[in-house]
């Protein structure tokens, strides 16, 4: 079901277009996906076809929109996302369209070709030697919604100061064994952020990239995609370009107990805001982070 068009964006839209193609008017205008802005597949007169994002409001209050335009322009420089042609100071972009594109779910994404159009997209990002200059703290992020959440006085997990411990424990485990490089990430590969088109897969949306642990990306992307250890296995090899040993496998699961745990923080932070349906995904998520640091503590080295 198509999402409804937002009439106040289509006057935008045409000054968009005029102002960077030097066409205001279009032949057709589709509402596309996404929940923070509002996006339009728009077909001009002539056949060529562009996206248009218009950027949600507040969303000003939630992204660096100059952050998200560096790391735009490397991911299309590096040939990982679609060609962008404007990118303004709002976060409003127009970019050419994928032609015969396809949103990736999770069940198209755990399939062994997609998985290893997302690695060797990881392998690009992740090898390209540039610095960004945006970071990503995870754990710096993890203090402020620690505090928000004390600020607002929302009920925490019971087991909570023991559960921080051993992730903490974890990451000095980790830090000590592994030489962790930050590198450009996207940090937030959703499913619906992986795009194929014309026999190539596509990573769009750079709104929280930054310089991260390039495992952070993997661990997410497994995270949302609901891989298995099938999955994981292929996705880590093709990744290293060699089978993962016990270290490799410690370190990327170490990641997705910090990807959990991050976000555990952030929506409990939220639920002052948007209720229930927040306390229901960080308790889905804080219960995924504790079966993480039980499977961490499992692994036998060797």
């Amino acid at each position: 079901m198509a999402k409804e068009i937002v009439a106040e964006d289509l006057q935008k839209v045409s000054r968009l277009l005029l102002d960077v193609l030097g066409v205001g008017d279009y032949k057709s205008i589709e509402r596309m996906g996404g929940l923070t802005n509002h996006t339009y597949h728009v077909v001009l007169e002539n056949g060529k076809e562009y996206v248009v994002r218009i950027p949600g409001e507040g969303t000003e209050e939630l992204i660096v929109r100059s952050d998200e335009m560096v790391s735009t322009r490397l991911a299309c420089r590096l040939g990982v996302d679609a060609n962008m042609l404007y990118f303004g100071k709002d976060g409003a972009k127009v970019t050419e369209y994928i032609p015969n594109a396809v949103t990736m779910s999770a069940e198209l994404l755990a399939q062994e070709r997609h998985i290893e159009q997302v690695a060797e997209i990881f392998r690009i990002m992740h090898g390209c030697g540039e610095d960004t200059g945006v970071p990503f703290e995870v754990f710096d992020m993890a203090a402020g919604y620690e505090k928000i959440i004390r600020d607002m006085r929302v009920a925490m997990f019971a087991d909570y100061p023991e559960t921080k411990r051993q992730v903490m424990a974890i990451k000095t485990e980790v830090d000590a064994s592994e030489r962790i490089r930050k590198v450009p990430c996207h940090n937030d590969p959703l499913c619906e952020n992986w795009v194929e088109g014309n026999g190539r897969m596509y990573l769009i949306d750079w709104e929280y990239a930054g310089m991260n642990d390039g495992m952070w990306d993997l661990a997410d992307v497994s995270i949302e995609a609901g891989f298995g250890p099938e999955q994981d296995g292929l996705l880590l090899t093709k990744y290293l370009s060699r089978e993962p040993g016990t270290r490799d496998r410690k370190h990327f699961l170490a990641s997705k107990i910090y990807v959990d745990y991050l976000w555990t923080l952030w929506a409990k932070a939220r639920v002052p805001y948007d209720g229930q349906s927040m306390e229901d995904w960080a308790q889905e998520r804080y219960a995924r982070l504790k079966a993480n640091i039980q499977a961490f503590l499992d692994i036998k080295e060797g």
